[in-house]
């Protein structure tokens, strides 16, 4: 079979040896799913590290057929997706923990939330959608804390104490610190999706539906991050992100200045997270910037004061 390049060096690249070999094992699992379910798979999604496909059952139903490799982070989205019970996400049908598959509905029209330009209302879709997905965190659950954050940035510093690509050690040290301060002040837990932006929201019917949650605990404002990161314009940038805020913040009742520097802190580990040698992210490492003005405007000190 041949895969989509990227879709193959990214999961060479994240998972190695055991990602090569499931590579390998990728034509037997898609046949024991057209074997088990009584399905006929499609030509897959545009993909990252995970293998997506339509599929249509023999009853004519259509599905859509995720595959993993399996461990920690299929163990999580599966427990999210059957913790949210569908309030505002996609609905699994069946799965296979050892073998890292999950069958879901088929969301129609099926469009992303990328699609709709105006930005204002797409905020407003997105508000709507988080509303659906708002659920107290379990007492008794596999899914980590937003601390599982805030000690990724922490290796990174340990491995890096002089900077790493284009962060300085001043800014990964105070993005650490305002991980610590906030994850220790959090008061009400949340499940969170995990990884919320436009495009894994779809278009359902007349609604719009959450897909491929990672599965986080923590605060609604630390979910928001990553849609803020997504889809910018490549002018305004600081008043499309001023706008999104305030817009995000009213519709879901939220602490601004714990959105702010939730922001700043996520996307400085967002960048590290896109460092590969000399190239890196510049789009979220502009970001790091924007929230830092956000908040000296509507609080008249800098970020790193909030620690103090």
């Amino acid at each position: 079979m041949e895969y989509q390049e990227q879709f193959v060096q990214s999961v060479r690249f994240y998972f190695q040896e055991e990602g090569e070999e499931w590579i390998q094992e990728l034509p037997e699992l898609i046949h024991y799913c057209e074997q088990n379910w009584s399905l006929k798979m499609e030509d897959p999604y545009s993909l990252s590290i995970n293998y997506v496909a339509p599929a249509k059952r023999e009853s004519g139903k259509e599905v859509v057929v995720k595959l993993s490799i399996p461990g920690t982070e299929f163990l999580d989205e599966l427990e999210s997706l059957s913790l949210f019970n569908h309030h505002g996400m996609v609905q699994v049908i069946d799965f296979n923990i050892e073998k890292g598959i999950i069958i879901l509905e088929k969301l129609s029209p099926g469009y992303t939330l990328a699609t709709v330009e105006n930005d204002e209302l797409a905020c407003r879709i997105a508000a709507g959608v988080l509303k659906k997905l708002s659920i107290s965190a379990p007492s008794n659950t596999r899914i980590q804390t937003t601390a599982i954050r805030e000690e990724s940035l922490r290796a990174t510093l340990v491995q890096n104490e002089e900077g790493y690509g284009p962060l300085s050690s001043h800014v990964l040290r105070t993005s650490l610190s305002l991980f610590t301060k906030l994850n220790q002040s959090i008061v009400h837990y949340k499940l969170l999706h995990g990884d919320f932006h436009h495009y894994n929201v779809l278009a359902s019917g007349n609604a719009w539906t959450a897909i491929d949650p990672k599965g986080l605990l923590g605060e609604v404002e630390y979910d928001l991050i990553q849609f803020l990161l997504n889809r910018l314009p490549e002018k305004d940038v600081y008043d499309v992100t001023k706008n999104r805020v305030d817009i995000l913040t009213n519709e879901l009742n939220l602490n601004k200045e714990r959105l702010l520097l939730w922001g700043y802190c996520h996307t400085v580990l967002a960048t590290s997270w896109s460092v590969e040698g000399s190239d890196y992210s510049k789009p979220f490492y502009q970001m790091i910037e924007i929230f830092e003005r956000m908040y000296k405007e509507a609080y008249g000190k800098e970020v790193a004061q909030y620690t103090m």
